[in-house]
């Protein structure tokens, strides 16, 4: 993996954000979401999963693609972004705002961490909130540009 694609950016509705890409924790799922950019769809909060965002993969990422289990977690801290494709809810994107346990309406899931965010992280829980009570925004999610 060049050096180039550890550094994404997240765009939520007009913010964007410098995410680092976690190879380290999720080879696999890092190579499935680089395989997606570039991602653009609706974050919408995560009502079962407390402060948090998610984002439905389901149109890009069909239904019967299951990731391995790669240092999966159900707690994630703000920012950590996980990638869910398992046996139990849609494929998804968690991007954690605050205190949250993800889950779906079955009950908990575990999800591979696969970008965060280190920075800006009181703009992302604003924004988080803003969703909570707005309603969705757009996430567009891209690699960032070489430096030339």
């Amino acid at each position: 993996m060049s050096p180039n694609l550890h550094t994404l950016t997240v765009k939520i509705g007009a913010e964007s954000f410098t995410a680092r890409l976690r190879p380290d924790l999720a080879p696999r799922s890092c190579e499935r979401l680089l395989g997606l950019l570039p991602y653009s769809g609706k974050v919408i909060h995560g009502r079962w999963s407390g402060e948090a965002l998610w984002s439905p993969l389901a149109a890009v990422m069909p239904q019967d693609v299951i990731l391995p289990r790669e240092n999966p977690r159900n707690h994630a801290a703000p920012g950590e972004i996980l990638l869910y494709a398992g046996e139990v809810s849609e494929p998804e994107l968690l991007i954690v705002y605050g205190a949250s346990r993800f889950a779906c309406k079955a009950g908990p899931l575990e999800g591979n961490p696969v970008l965060v965010i280190e920075d800006r992280l009181e703009r992302l829980a604003q924004l988080g909130r803003e969703v909570l009570w707005g309603g969705a925004m757009e996430l567009h999610i891209e690699s960032q540009p070489s430096p030339r």
